[in-house]
């Protein structure tokens, strides 16, 4: 089915058209500057820049236009208002047709990406055999947004999980395993929880770190070990798979327990690069992009200096011939414009890390390695308390992921029981699942992407505000209707244009209009809490028409279809948008 242009988009022709017939050799590329309007359903302020331009009269300018302007089956209303603006209503006939044709999508008229490329979103990156916490709720759910509403804008969409699973801590828990060979032996059952995993791998490091930090000869085990490993001795990278694999159990619990996407095979960690690290280093150094200093291979730049005035480089290769982050996240950049062929790169990765990611970027763009405007870091903010610091637990640690999610989903269960007694007891767990899921993915997923919000259960979990709950119950209310309805002789969901419809059902419809445009909006911004507000708004536009538009008892036949067909079509745009941000839909609560 082609793609359903929106009523603005129309009105825009319409404007344009009539420009071009008012002044056919003054208005080429003239913009109409259409906008939502509280004075009208759209305002078009472009004339009076325009006007200026020819030294005109706007208002003088402005009724030539609408002279010209076609109205038919589209336009029920335009005027020249203040200085030269022009107020336009839309037809109610226009906006009920238009909803039509979203409704006979699958897709509800949301069109495919005009250039669809190859776009890798690197997100989450938990560390091998350290526990997630709060830091990474973030990363994880903004991601897992951009990549549903990446796809399904037609984007064909790598997903990269770049895991911490390389470094000198690794010779100290790898030769703690080597002396206590069961320390990672699963239960008899051979069950593989994600808590019992993490529960092992906090054992291990616990009992290495005491070992290492007690015992000389231990530390010095330890470090040759390290050696082994880089060397690629076979015994020793056995055992740090192990520990890799361990820890990919817990984040995969961690990960369905979120409902995110990501998968073992998204997964390409640090040690993913290691056999391009030396070339890499190398090349940058043959090409003069770096340089020695004190022995470390170090790229320098005119606007990064420290307190002292100095300039701090990036380190690619330290003194003693290690190599860390800056060398690992250039090489993925190698591998993923030269091997996957990424036309853009999204790195869903905290604030604190932009001056990391500007400089490997300058570094590759440098070196020849990356093209301008392919990579970007997607910088987040902060997870605060309430008391307006960063969330930590009363005795100042971070606060583990997995415990956070379980007291939301405890916190959601009450509510879903206040709300809905009839549930059974599997249908209260099943519920109190999404309720809870939902409201922590929402309550991050509706704040602007680079500011802090503070975590509060209370808030996410109540029905009233902005919150997903809000959201949840509004689709639930659609769907308890259109059972009723499933259960009344006569009354179906269906159209009618010829109908007029109730300022509600205006506003209710000129929003679900907007549905295509502000995914257009979310893709292009990289923005996810555009379509928060989207949902929000619209959900809020449901209640009002809920609150003044009868559905099943409208009076005649054909006003009690047009609304269930509003009701429907709401409903299907509300899961659509919500599974966009990785949030279930109850059809009851």
């Amino acid at each position: 089915m082609p793609p359903v242009p929106s009523l603005t988009t129309a009105v825009h022709q319409r404007l344009a058209d009539a420009l071009a017939a008012a002044l056919p050799e003054s208005a080429v590329d003239a913009d109409p500057l259409l906008r939502r309007s509280d004075r009208a359903d759209l305002q078009a302020n472009g004339l009076l820049a325009l006007a200026k331009r020819l030294r005109g009269n706007p208002r003088e300018l402005a009724a030539r236009v609408v002279g010209e302007v076609d109205k038919a089956g589209l336009i029920e209303e335009i005027e020249v208002s203040g200085p030269g603006f022009l107020n336009i209503t839309v037809s109610d006939e226009a906006i009920v047709r238009t909803l039509a044709a979203r409704a006979a999508d699958d897709r509800l008229g949301v069109p495919y990406t005009e250039r669809p490329g190859t776009m890798i979103i690197e997100y989450s990156q938990p560390n091998v055999a350290k526990e997630m916490h709060v830091g990474h709720l973030r990363g994880t759910v903004i991601g897992d947004a951009l990549v549903r509403i990446m796809e399904f804008r037609g984007e064909k969409v790598i997903r990269r999980n770049h895991i911490g699973d390389w470094g000198t801590q690794f010779g100290m828990l790898i030769q703690y395993l080597i002396e206590h060979p069961h320390e990672l032996d699963h239960d008899a059952e051979g069950r593989e929880s994600g808590n019992a995993a993490m529960s092992r791998l906090n054992r291990l490091y616990k009992a290495s770190r005491a070992l290492f930090d007690s015992d000389a000869a231990f530390k010095d085990r330890a470090r040759r070990r390290v050696v082994d490993l880089q060397a690629g001795d076979p015994e020793t990278l056995a055992l740090w798979q192990k520990i890799v694999d361990e820890s990919k159990i817990y984040f995969n619990a961690v990960y369905r327990k979120l409902d995110v996407l990501l998968t073992d095979e998204d997964v390409v960690g640090e040690s993913a690069y290691n056999d391009d690290l030396a070339t890499l280093a190398r090349e940058l150094e043959e090409s003069g992009v770096a340089v020695r200093s004190d022995g470390a291979l170090c790229v320098f730049f005119d606007d990064v200096k420290g307190p002292d005035d100095r300039p701090v480089p990036l380190i690619v290769q330290k003194a003693d011939g290690g190599f860390g982050y800056a060398a690992t996240d250039l090489a993925a950049i190698r591998n993923r414009i030269g091997t996957l062929h990424a036309d853009t790169m999204l790195y869903i990765v905290d604030a604190r890390q932009a001056l990391h990611f500007k400089m490997v970027f300058e570094t590759a763009r440098r070196a020849g390695w990356l093209p301008d405007g392919v990579a970007h870091h997607l910088a987040y903010g902060t997870v605060l308390g309430k008391d307006g610091k960063p969330f930590k637990t009363r005795s100042g640690e971070s606060v583990r992921l997995m415990d956070l999610l379980d007291e939301a989903v405890e916190r959601a269960a009450g509510v879903v029981e206040e709300k809905a007694r009839d549930l059974s007891e599997a249908e209260v767990a099943e519920r109190a699942t999404e309720v809870g899921i939902g409201a922590v993915k929402y309550a991050d997923l509706s704040t602007s992407r680079t500011k802090d919000y503070i975590f509060d259960l209370d808030r996410m979990v109540s029905l009233q505000g902005n919150t997903s709950v809000y959201l949840q119950y509004a689709y639930a209310r659609i769907q308890s209707i259109l059972r009723r309805a499933a259960g009344q002789e006569g009354a179906r969901a269906a159209a009618h244009p010829e109908l007029p419809l109730a300022p509600a059902e205006r506003a209710l419809g000129l929003h679900l209009d907007e549905f295509a445009a502000t995914l257009k909006d979310v893709a292009e911004t990289y923005e996810p809490h555009r379509l928060a507000a989207y949902l929000y708004a619209l959900a809020s536009h449901y209640t009002t028409f809920y609150d003044q538009c009868p559905v099943l008892r409208a009076g005649d036949a054909a006003t009690v279809e047009n609304r269930l067909f509003l009701c429907e079509l709401t409903a299907r745009t509300l899961r659509q948008g919500m599974a966009l941000l990785g949030i279930h839909t109850p059809e009851r609560l």
